[in-house]
């Protein structure tokens, strides 16, 4: 696999240890949006990581800076996406962050990589989800924190094939 590159926004520090866990996986160093350049997006595989906040938006520090996302060449690139929500206090918002994240790097011409299935979430809606499947990884740490671990991993292992 070439060049792998985790990059995510947290508030709570949810997304942050999931990053650091992802990027462990892959022998490289998490970075966070709020530091992330241009240059950042540069790699073979860009797994992108924000918590949902609100009524389904992304994190502060995505929200400005999404300009890097935007205006990224990603042609060729590989995209995976992973991010926390509140599936039960927010049921019809879950990790939409996902699905914009998602929806932003494929009009950038990525290959999306990484999507999970819905079985064993409680959840009403999210724009993450098409055709019973997230587009990538969904973690409730608020309701379900014991499945995050495993959740991680076996989306790790998706990935690495």
């Amino acid at each position: 696999m070439g060049k792998v590159k985790v990059i995510y926004g947290s508030t709570t520090g949810n997304t942050e240890r999931a990053a650091k866990q992802i990027a462990g996986a892959f022998g490289v160093e998490p970075l966070r949006i709020a530091d992330a350049t241009a240059a950042d997006f540069e790699a073979d595989l860009l797994i992108l990581g924000s918590s949902t906040w609100g009524l389904g938006e992304l994190q502060d520090d995505w929200v400005t800076r999404i300009s890097l996302l935007e205006s990224a060449n990603l042609s060729g690139k590989k995209v995976a996406v992973f991010g926390t929500g509140d599936q039960s206090g927010f049921s019809d918002t879950y990790c939409d962050a996902l699905g914009i994240l998602a929806a932003k790097a494929t009009a950038r011409g990525a290959t999306l990589v990484g999507k999970t299935s819905v079985n064993g979430y409680v959840h009403t809606g999210s724009l993450a989800e098409t055709d019973g499947q997230f587009c990538g990884l969904a973690l409730d740490d608020n309701n379900e924190s014991e499945k995050t671990s495993a959740r991680i991993a076996a989306w790790i292992e998706q990935l690495k094939q």
